[in-house]
């Protein structure tokens, strides 16, 4: 069985998502293959980058104007013609007549509307399974050439019914993340507390010492900051402050999890559905993007973390009230616990064993 993951770094989430998927479905089927591509990068090698700046400064400079396409866009009942369409469906059908996938497995809307575009085309009947990255049911992710949608709760997958949807096509799976994130440890209350800060991606933190002063002076408290991409942070903090441990880019994440009692974080859907994994409360910092305030209010309706204000001095007081909070921190632990029970985290599996069936490939 040959599957085929398309994917953008339209923000690293989606190519996590990617990377998350692979794994999985090289545990399940070792003879597989299983590769990610970005279909950016592959029909613009030499743009993609651009591209991707471009998206970036548009996130950070520009999020009224991105949150305002977004809502707008949001139950647009049609099928989205992506910019350049023409110029991408080349490049995909150049890419699927080379690598001769037995299934595509898109995680970025994107990919999901460029392989439902080919198929109506084309008439071709390769299976498409779109993963949604994020809490959405916004409809950049619907298609008429979905054979499957994958999504983080129960409650897209009512949405996206609402929509239109297929509801028997719809598997609530979670968002994918790494197996690694999957072994949750059991904190002790009464102990030295950890916390740990990330800055996403971008290495977004905050820039006034007084914060890290304040936070350095917490009672029994050890502060593990990873600066990501963020090299001046890093280099203004790194080694400065006795209970403060700075680090730069590290894909052991899951390690700094296993070892903290409380995260803060963006509310990305990939970084939510790692700490739900790994059974670790989240301090979401206030998000700017609809798609993560999206997935703050999921965060905070099942009493699985908080929101805490930009501002530093509101930020460090949330910090405060919940770090020591015992009581509160295992409630939250319990309810990540009990929404992993409901997840249907083999269904790829499944599916794509069902496919290779239906088309006679070897899964």
């Amino acid at each position: 069985m040959n599957i085929l993951i398309l994917t953008g770094k339209f923000g690293m989430g989606h190519w996590s998502a990617s990377q998350s998927l692979r794994q999985q479905l090289l545990r399940a089927f070792p003879q597989a293959q299983a590769e990610v591509v970005d279909l950016v990068a592959y029909a613009m090698p030499n743009a993609s980058k651009a591209v991707y700046q471009c998206f970036n400064l548009l996130v950070t400079r520009g999020s009224s104007l991105f949150n305002m396409y977004y809502k707008l866009t949001e139950n647009v009942p049609m099928e989205f013609r992506p910019a350049f369409e023409p110029f991408f469906l080349d490049a995909l059908e150049e890419l699927l007549d080379w690598k001769q996938p037995d299934a595509v497995v898109a995680t970025h809307p994107m990919c999901a509307q460029l392989v439902s575009r080919y198929k109506k085309e084309t008439g071709s009947s390769l299976p498409l399974i779109t993963c949604v990255t994020d809490l959405s049911s916004h409809s950049e992710w619907i298609t008429s050439g979905a054979d499957c949608y994958l999504v983080g709760s129960h409650d897209i997958r009512e949405r996206l019914a609402a929509k239109g949807v297929d509801r028997s096509i719809i598997c609530v799976t979670g968002i994918p993340v790494r197996s690694e994130f999957k072994r949750p440890v059991r904190r002790k209350a009464g102990r030295e507390r950890h916390l740990l800060i990330m800055g996403g991606g971008l290495g977004l933190l905050p820039r006034r010492e007084r914060f890290y002063e304040a936070l350095n002076a917490l009672p029994n408290v050890k502060t593990t900051l990873i600066a990501g991409g963020n090299q001046k942070i890093y280099d203004r903090l790194a080694g400065k402050y006795e209970n403060i441990e700075v680090l730069g880019f590290t894909d052991r994440v899951y390690d700094y999890m296993a070892r903290a009692d409380l995260v803060l974080t963006k509310p990305g859907g990939i970084t939510l559905f790692e700490t739900i994994f790994s059974e670790l409360p989240m301090l979401a910092w206030e998000p700017s993007l609809q798609q993560e305030k999206n997935n703050a209010r999921f965060l905070v309706k099942r009493g699985l973390g908080r929101v805490a204000p930009r501002e530093p001095d509101e930020c460090l007081a949330a910090i405060r009230s919940l770090i020591y909070d015992d009581e509160a921190l295992e409630a939250m632990s319990a309810g990540m616990h009990a929404m992993k029970a409901q997840l249907e985290e083999e269904s790829l599996g499944h599916i794509l064993a069902a496919l290779a069936a239906e088309r006679g490939v070897r899964a």
